[in-house]
């Protein structure tokens, strides 16, 4: 059986995917999906966010295993989740069959301003730095990251939830902040197969982010017409499609190797 570990990005829990996890582990009928936290989210909200990816690398791998799941896995991962599912895939690549990256940036590949659109700058120092309700501040989140309005009062209340359960501290979202700038992906794509997936219309990070990794990598690029940044929620069954598409692709290859 296939093993999915699910990863989300900045500041953000497994509580986040919504249903997208149990819709994605009804497509994949033969594989276990796994969301798991990053530290000092979600369950994991009191621990300290390591200030390097390759350390919330570390912190991953300790907890699957304290949960007695073992490589190899696949990654589906976002954003800071995405450097971490890359980082894991460079460091230990026995461990990873392979990569879904949604919607990520990395250094050397793109500039600052297309890795985060400048426009968004004081909304993200808002957020971080003054103290605002709960709703305003999951309505902020909502703006800069879903372009579907009809899921958005479904969601708010979720999110809300979410962040009373599981409050993420000012210096934890520092820290990943700052793991992230400081993180620089590899020159060469890592050794297991990567599908990447970019929202054209994602108003937080430009997309020509992924085509760039795409053209550095030589790897497969899916690209979504008008979701935001939040692809997964935007259009959960695009995304499934193209990933079970990616997988057959993979197969296929595999078979026509074995019979050269």
């Amino acid at each position: 059986m296939d093993t999915w570990i699910l990863l989300r990005g900045l500041t953000r829990e497994t509580a986040h995917w919504g249903r997208f996890a149990s819709d994605f582990g009804a497509a994949l009928p033969h594989a276990r999906v796994v969301a798991l936290d990053l530290p000092g989210n979600g369950l994991f909200h009191a621990r300290p966010s390591p200030l390097t990816v390759r350390g919330m690398v570390a912190a991953c791998r300790a907890e699957l295993a304290r949960q007695g799941l073992h490589p190899p896995f696949h990654l589906f991962a976002m954003s800071l989740g995405a450097m971490v599912a890359t980082e894991w895939a460079r460091a230990a690549p026995m461990e990873i069959r392979g990569c879904v990256l949604v919607n990520t940036s990395f250094r050397p590949f793109s500039p600052f301003f297309y890795r985060l659109r400048p426009r968004n700058y004081a909304a993200l120092l808002g957020l971080a730095l003054l103290p605002r309700p709960a709703e305003s501040i999951e309505r902020t989140v909502w703006r800069l990251t879903s372009n579907t309005p009809t899921v958005r009062n479904s969601v708010i209340g979720d999110w809300c939830a979410a962040r009373a359960r599981h409050p993420v501290s000012t210096a934890n979202a520092i820290r990943q902040l700052v793991a992230a700038a400081r993180y620089q992906a590899p020159a060469t794509a890592p050794s297991p197969p990567v599908l990447l997936l970019a929202s054209q219309n994602d108003h937080l990070v430009n997309s020509r982010c992924s085509l760039a990794i795409a053209q550095h990598w030589h790897c497969a690029l899916a690209l979504h017409p008008h979701a935001g940044h939040d692809l997964p929620l935007d259009d959960p069954q695009w995304v499934i499609e193209q990933v079970r598409q990616w997988l057959q692709r993979a197969g296929c290859s595999q078979k026509a190797a074995a019979t050269d």
